[in-house]
């Protein structure tokens, strides 16, 4: 639970305890539930409202995917993962394809002056 160990939750909870004292944690713990509850439910209810806004044709948005860490995840690692042949990460093999060979260049000799495009510039 959010990364804590036993030893964690226990001194969390001690530390509630001599805080709150033992009549009032209950209280405490019940309206701290009914906040996350809440919060959860806004959290829902404004994504659903962002994905009707947006339309049918982003019915698969997820939130979670504008953090920059799922969003280089999914849209760069995944392409490099994809490019090897099913080996899990640490095992990579080269692809079957071979590379593209590329187109060789024409080189200028001494004095020769460039091809000039007027488009281009």
């Amino acid at each position: 639970m959010f990364g804590l160990g036993w030893m964690e939750i226990g001194a969390l909870v001690v530390l509630a305890l001599l805080v709150f004292g033992p009549d009032k944690l209950p209280q405490v713990a019940s309206q701290a539930g009914k906040t996350l509850r809440n919060l959860r439910r806004m959290a829902n209810n404004a994504r659903d409202d962002l994905r009707a806004g947006l339309g049918p044709e982003y019915a698969n948005f997820d939130p979670a995917d504008l953090n920059p860490r799922n969003f280089v995840r999914k849209h760069l690692l995944d392409d490099i993962e994809n490019d090897w042949n099913g080996s899990k990460p640490g095992e990579l093999e080269p692809a079957t394809t071979a590379p593209p060979t590329p187109e060789p260049v024409n080189e200028l000799g001494y004095g020769e002056i460039p091809p000039y495009d007027s488009e281009a510039t």
